[in-house]
């Protein structure tokens, strides 16, 4: 039985493509999520073939950081990408908004440790890219082949998965004991519903029994009410929120940037549920050893 291709959106969403850059640079500057530190990264026009490199502009003379899967330490709470002495944290919702652009091309300099959190989401992202402008894709590359076979990862009851299929789609299921959160379901299909309206909006979430503990431990130290949902059980301290299932909406996007440090993503079924970071790039990491990068 033969599968009809779907409509593509009038806006841009390249996920399974690449070749694009900045016409302008762009900045922005907020408050990292764990280090509490404001930052500002700048974003600027690469060359073809340069990919996406990270330079710490605090860290004179260090090499820039190549933002792919064999770069990713594990880190609570976030993706960060080492490189030797230099690292950078939470680099996920940039990565996400880059990868919608079709962006493979970009140098971004970070003044500090850990890409700022903004509202918690990749809107801010999005609309920064989109006042910066997109170049033409440099060649008329299709991005990845076709995945021939599954993949499968898991930890416990924790899994993500890539499944073949005729176009790139993601579904993903969490399962919280928080009556507010519960448990919540979200099929995202790029070509059919809008990235900008469905996915970047949705803020990074946690809960608020284990705010103090997180801190204790170094973590979230620049989290609060105005960038990040926080949830008391039954209740969020911070409504309303801009989906009703935003907390799923968010897991997506998150996987969404963790998968983009390969660049283009090949087209399949990405299904996730109570997934991680860790386990998100333990995918992109087997995607690129059978050479989706």
């Amino acid at each position: 039985m033969s599968v009809s291709p779907l409509p593509p959106l009038p806006s841009p969403c390249d996920l399974t493509q690449g070749g694009r850059t900045l016409l302008r640079s762009l900045s922005r500057t907020g408050v990292g999520l764990h280090s509490g530190q404001t930052t500002q990264v700048s974003l600027h026009p690469a060359p073809p073939g340069h990919g996406r490199r990270l330079q710490r502009q605090d860290l004179p003379g260090t090499p820039p950081l190549h933002l792919s899967p064999d770069r990713v330490q594990p880190s609570a709470l976030c993706t960060q990408v080492v490189q030797g002495e230099v690292c950078a944290q939470t680099v996920e919702h940039l990565l996400a908004a880059l990868g919608a652009r079709g962006l493979t091309d970009v140098l971004i300099e970070l003044d500090g440790p850990e890409v700022p959190l903004l509202d918690g989401s990749a809107r801010d992202w999005v609309e920064a890219i989109d006042e910066a402008g997109v170049s033409e894709r440099v060649s008329p590359d299709s991005g990845p082949a076709p995945l021939p076979e599954p993949i499968w990862i898991y930890e416990g009851d924790a899994f993500v998965a890539a499944i073949p299929a005729p176009h790139l789609q993601f579904s993903y299921g969490i399962d919280f004991s928080a009556p507010a959160i519960g448990q919540q379901w979200q099929t995202w299909t790029p070509q059919r519903e809008d990235f900008d309206q469905e996915i970047a909006p949705a803020r990074t979430f946690g809960l608020a029994h284990e705010v103090e503990s997180l801190r204790s431990r170094g973590l979230i130290r620049g989290g609060s009410l105005d960038n990040a949902l926080v949830c008391d059980g039954e209740h969020w301290l911070n409504p309303p929120l801009r989906f009703a299932n935003e907390p799923v909406r968010h897991k997506i996007l998150d996987l969404v940037g963790d998968l983009s440090l390969l660049g283009p993503i090949p087209v399949a079924h990405i299904l996730a549920y109570k997934a991680s970071h860790r386990l998100h790039v333990r995918l992109a990491q087997c995607l690129r050893s059978r050479g989706y990068a």
